[in-house]
């Protein structure tokens, strides 16, 4: 049995594959972790206060997808992008 772990979805990769960005219970000392509060939702939440880690950042097929939980408000959604982009760019040497 593998145990179910939640995600932000980002975006469509096309062929049903999805770009999602890790959330977990602990902020592993992650000083780019957001945190994840049931404010952070429009509808649905998390059993308990979360993290997004902008840095943990995987494909998924929609098959192993199972639920929904929720919808996050845009500003947090807007900040977990603006995160993963900045991590990215601070990545690309010129």
């Amino acid at each position: 049995m593998t145990k179910l772990r939640p995600a932000v979805v980002l975006a469509d990769s096309g062929k049903d594959d999805w770009v999602l960005c890790q959330i977990t219970s602990k902020s592993y000392g992650d000083a780019k972790a957001i945190i994840l509060t049931n404010e952070n939702f429009e509808n649905g939440s998390l059993k308990i206060i979360s993290y997004v880690r902008p840095g943990k950042l995987f494909t998924a097929n929609n098959t192993i997808m199972v639920t929904e939980v929720g919808k996050l408000k845009n500003d947090i959604t807007r900040n977990i992008v603006v995160s993963v982009v900045n991590i990215i760019k601070s990545g690309i040497k010129n």
